[in-house]
This record gives structure tokens, sequence and C-alpha cells, in this order.
């Protein structure tokens, strides 16, 4: 019996999870949590372009996290995507319900893919907005639908927000939760889980290449 063994990821998903929880650590309003959490993502951007992996997705903004206060929102909405195409060198996708946000977020996310696509990397980020995965089974379905016909596994994942992006191999999420909280629902059947205690602004580069030389150890045999 073949397994996947000793084999670089070829997508690597991230739940940034413990910003808040950061700020208030260091006595310090939320909206520095965020902006902690940006400097971040753009830090492990660099780590996973330097170990060309092919892909990234991060958990950004979920669909739940519009319930929270309207001055939260907005904090996020502020430091969502600032200045992207200087900092992260890797072409950008944004995936989830985009149109949920206002037009001028939704023109920074158009503006941002289209000038990533002259980024040189060979690692695609995506970026998870507003996104969440039975809000994304249920557009695919509604797809399918459409289009009237039966469909595959194959041809379903051809639907989804990510299509173009590989199952992600292994899913990290920082802050001590143990769960996926609607990430990548479709996609995580057979990826490995990697939780860790560090909130996310804390995560370290050791912390992460100890997860790769983990993950290189661990057998996949994918159900086989």
């Amino acid at each position: 019996m073949e397994s996947n063994i000793n084999s670089k990821p070829k997508c690597i998903g991230f739940i940034m999870d413990g910003n808040r929880r950061f700020a208030r650590s260091k006595n310090q309003p939320i909206s520095q949590g965020f902006i902690a959490g940006k400097d971040k993502f753009i830090e492990v951007c660099s780590w996973v372009v330097e170990e060309k992996i092919p892909h990234a997705i991060f958990y950004a903004f979920s669909t739940e996290n519009w319930k929270r206060s309207q001055e939260e929102v907005q904090q996020l909405l502020n430091v969502m995507l600032l200045d992207l195409r200087s900092t992260v060198k890797a072409r950008i996708r944004v995936v989830g319900q985009i149109k949920d946000f206002p037009e001028a977020v939704q023109e920074n996310i158009a503006r941002h893919e289209t000038e990533s696509l002259q980024n040189s990397a060979d690692t695609t980020v995506w970026i998870a907005l507003s996104y969440g995965g039975r809000a994304e089974i249920l557009q695919a379905v509604n797809k399918a639908i459409v289009h009237g016909e039966p469909v595959n596994e194959e041809q379903f994942t051809k639907y989804l927000w990510t299509d173009g992006m590989p199952d992600p191999d292994l899913i990290i999420r920082p802050g001590g939760e143990r769960r996926l909280s609607g990430f990548l629902t479709w996609q995580s059947v057979y990826s490995e889980l990697f939780f860790v205690t560090s909130l996310w602004p804390e995560f370290s580069k050791e912390e992460f290449l100890n997860i790769m030389d983990e993950y290189s150890e661990r057998e996949r045999r994918m159900g086989r």
C-alpha cells in the first residue's frame, strides 16, 4: 500500500485566531490586535514563499464575524488588504462572499488581485473573507442546480470559491482552540491538523518549521 510520506505540502491553511486576546493581554485596544495580526500574516506569507509552498490560504474574516459590533467590523475592514501589493510577494486570490463588503473594499480586492499577477513568486496566497464552509457548499450546490446536471466530486470542486486551489495538506490553527470553525469544510477532509497555543500574532517561524518537520514524518493514507 502506497502512502504519502515525507513530501512537502502543496497547500497550507492558516486559521488566524487570537488577535483580540493578544491585544487584551497587552492592555491595548482591539484594533491593535488586528494590526498585529495583519503584520503576522505578511510575515507568514514570506515564510511560505521561502519554503516554496505553491498555495497557502488564510482564514481572515468569517461569515459569522459580521455578528460582531459595527465598530469592530469597521476596525477589521480598516486593516484589511492595506498595501498588500508591496508587502506580499505572491499572487493574491480573495475568496468568499465578497459582495458582502462595501464597494470600496471590493474594488481594493480586485486591484490587489490584478496587481499581484506581476509578482514572480510561484506561490498563490488565498485570503478567505466573509467565508464559511457551509455557505461555500450551498452556493456550489446552487450553481450545480442551475447547470441542471449531476456532478461528481471533481466537477463539484469547480463550483467552489477555491476552484484552482488544491485541498490543504495541513491546516494550522494558533490560539489554543481545537476546531476548524467552518474553514474549508469540503476541502479539509484529509488535511493534517496542527493546533498550537500561541496566539496568531505570537506564532513564530520556529513553530512553523517544527510543524513542517512533523508533517513530513506523518503517513497520509488518504483513506486507503
